[in-house]
């Protein structure tokens, strides 16, 4: 679902993960029509950042 939000408002997906300062930044650079593009890669690189992040914390919280 998130990656769906990525391509159509890459802005709120930033705000799905709870990094709404990232968010309002690609809001604004989705305003332009060439920011879309660079928006949208920047929504889908955090998406995948932040699925390997939880995958990590759940790593660490079964080993301790």
């Amino acid at each position: 679902m998130r990656l769906l939000i990525a391509f159509l408002l890459p802005w709120l997906t930033f705000f799905t993960i709870g990094r709404p300062i990232a968010g309002v930044i690609c809001l604004i650079l989705q305003l332009t029509l060439l920011g879309w593009i660079p928006a949208t890669i920047w929504a889908v690189y955090a998406i995948s950042q932040y699925k390997t992040d939880q995958k990590i914390r759940r790593i660490v919280t079964r080993t301790s």
